[in-house]
Parts: structure tokens; C-alpha cells; sequence
């Protein structure tokens, strides 16, 4: 019998360290074949995370965002057709003042319902996308295939393809074959999801994307159950390029939605891309439900929110000797529940 790990089972091994300073490490990683990001964060494509106003603040930052599809073709490409503008029309020249080499990330999320998501595809790509992610939940899947072999023959090199999400090896053996230039890793793991509940399918987060990694030709993108620093850290570890963020996001100033205002405090709206709510509020059928929705506390701006996730991932580089992500390779052990328990600030 197989054993499968996740985040709380592992801690990291410290190496041995010359960094002077954690100032000094380089976050720069690849999103896609063609595409980097300078810090290993996207946020992720669900309608309470990002629309146009998070993923800018996600390139100011750094990284990126994945513009969800849970809107007309019409209306995505519009938000697409705007990000472009400000990122290009707004920094130019300055890019490699900023740490750019010119190869910014426009990234929007696509379906695989047939001839529709076909157009949204075109749409996306006509108003200045240049990545596109295909989201659906099982990306083992023949219509995935069939959507990103066609993505690859439509616009050759004009728009590189990220598939997923999957969760085994032969997964990404496959989707590597059909063309993918990214992987989208983790089944079940979403702090609203209940696949793993509703279905009993799903591997924990560490083992599938260790499994993964050994077998990738492109970049690995870790999605699901990220909660801190120090699970983003231990992503990257077992050869995760960059992590897709959703609850560490949501509630945001950033995130769409209306602040709402109760008698204990602010709050903002948090729902998966599967809930009965998102099926309901997008006009989709209340069938096939494998995820929840709630509210959560407001946090205020996605840049303080970023900045001290990032602190955390120098912090554990350092730890590992590591200037940067390519040199950072630390071996990890498995713990007990007394080792996670001693993990946690336990005097409180």
C-alpha cells in the first residue's frame, strides 16, 4: 500500500547557510515555457479571488493572476484587453527597471465545453492573453487533451497552454505529450473543496506533486491547500515552480466582491469554483456540487497579505542555503502529530 503525504506531514531539513542576508535571494521562477514570474505566487482563477483589479496587483507585486471564466467570453476579454494595457501601455520601457525581461504573463482560464470555450479561447487571446489555463477539475480528462492539442495548433507559439489540475504522473506524461507548457497540481486539497468527501478521489498535496515533478518537463504549478508560508515553502521543496493561491487572497481589497459589514467585524465573500453558489450565481446547473462558500474576515490589501508570504519563502531559502529557487533542494522528515504539535507555537 502506497503512503501519501501532505503539507503537515513534512518539515524541512535545515542546510548549511552563507546568506548574509535574506535580501539577497532571487524568488524568479517559470510559470510556463515561455513565461517567469518574479515571485512564485498566482492567484487563482475563481470569480471571490481574481478579476482585473488582483491580477495588476499581482504583476505590481510580482507574480500574476489567472482571470476566472465564470463570466461571458465577452466580459473576460475585456478585463484581459484591460490588464494588458495597463501592464504594457503602463510600464513600457520600465519593465526591466522593474525586473522584468519583457516576457510578462497575461493569464485567463479557459473551459473545455467544446465550441464554446473554443471562442473564449480565440477571444482571450485576440485581447492580449498569452497564457492560458484550462480549469476544470479533473485534467486527466480526453477533453482537456482535445482542448489544449487544438490551443496548441490554433495559436502555435501566441499563447502558451497550463493543464490541469491532476494529481499522478502518467497525468502529466499525457498532457505533456498532447502540448502542455505547464501543469496545474493538486486534486481536492482547496480549503473549500470537497471532491475528496463527495468522491473519495485525491492524492495529498506533497506526494502528488513530488510525483509530478519527477516526471515534468515544464513548469509545476501547486494548487490547493496552501494555508501558510511555510506550506508554500514546502511546495516548492518537493519541485513546485510556483503555488496558486485562493483563500490566502480572498477577502483582499483586491478580490471581487462588496465588503460586508457585521456586528463582530468586516467580511467579504469566499466561495468555490464548484459550490452551489457559484453554480447558482453564474446560471449553471445545481448538479455535480463539490464545494463550499462562506464569508471570511476582510484583510485589508493582497500586498501585505504577498509581502509577508514572501518574507516566509526567503526565510525558509536562507534556512536551506539557498539563493534561489533553482539551488533550493532541502530534504525533508516525516513528522508525528507530536512533531506537528511541536510545530505550532504550543505555549498559547
Amino acid at each position: 500500500m502506497k503512503h501519501a503525504l501532505t503539507y503537515d506531514d513534512i518539515q524541512l531539513v535545515p542546510n548549511f547557510s552563507k546568506i548574509n542576508s535574506r535580501t539577497e535571494i532571487s524568488l524568479r521562477t517559470p510559470l510556463t515555457t515561455n513565461y517567469s514570474m518574479l515571485m512564485p505566487l498566482i492567484a487563482s482563477p475563481m470569480d471571490t479571488v481574481c478579476e482585473f483589479e488582483m491580477a495588476y496587483k499581482m504583476f505590481i507585486l510580482g507574480g500574476a493572476g489567472c482571470i476566472h471564466r465564470f463570466m461571458s467570453a465577452e466580459n473576460q476579454s475585456k478585463l484581459i484587453e484591460k490588464l494588458s494595457a495597463a501592464v504594457y501601455g503602463g510600464y513600457g520601457h520600465n519593465y526591466i527597471d522593474f525586473g522584468w525581461d519583457g516576457t510578462v504573463p497575461i493569464v485567463a482560464a479557459i473551459g473545455v465545453n467544446g465550441a464554446e470555450d473554443r471562442d473564449r479561447a480565440e477571444k482571450l487571446v485576440a485581447a492580449g492573453a498569452n497564457v492560458l489555463v484550462i480549469d476544470v477539475a479533473h485534467g486527466h480528462h480526453q477533453k482537456v487533451i482535445d482542448m489544449l492539442k487544438w490551443c496548441k495548433d490554433k495559436f502555435n507559439s501566441g499563447a502558451d497552454i497550463i493543464a490541469g489540475n491532476i494529481a499522478t504522473a502518467q497525468a502529466a506524461i499525457d498532457l505533456q505529450e498532447a502540448g502542455a507548457d505547464g501543469l496545474r497540481v493538486g486534486i481536492g486539497g482547496g480549503s473549500l473543496c470537497t471532491t475528496r468527501i463527495k468522491t473519495g478521489f485525491g492524492v495529498p498535496n506533497v506526494s502528488c506533486i513530488e510525483e509530478i515533478s519527477n516526471v515534468a518537463l515544464v513548469p509545476v504549478m501547486a494548487d490547493g491547500g496552501v494555508r501558510t508560508s511555510g506550506d508554500i515553502a514546502k511546495a516548492l521543496a518537493v519541485g513546485a515552480n510556483c503555488v496558486m493561491l485562493g483563500s490566502l487572497l480572498a477577502g483582499t481589497d483586491e478580490s471581487p466582491g462588496q465588503i460586508i459589514e457585521k456586528t463582530n467585524g468586516l467580511y467579504k465573500r469566499y466561495r468555490g469554483s464548484a459550490s452551489l453558489e457559484t453554480k447558482v450565481a453564474h446560471g449553471r446547473a445545481a448538479r455535480n456540487v463539490e464545494g463550499e462558500s462562506t464569508v471570511i474576515p476582510y484583510k485589508g490589501g493582497t500586498k501585505f497579505i504577498v509581502n509577508g508570504l514572501l518574507d516566509g519563502v526567503r526565510s525558509a531559502l536562507s534556512y536551506a542555503g539557498a539563493t534561489n529557487l533553482h539551488e533550493y533542494y532541502p530534504e525533508y522528515v516525516i513528522v508525528t502529530n507530536a512533531g506537528i504539535n511541536e510545530a505550532k507555537p504550543h505555549l498559547l
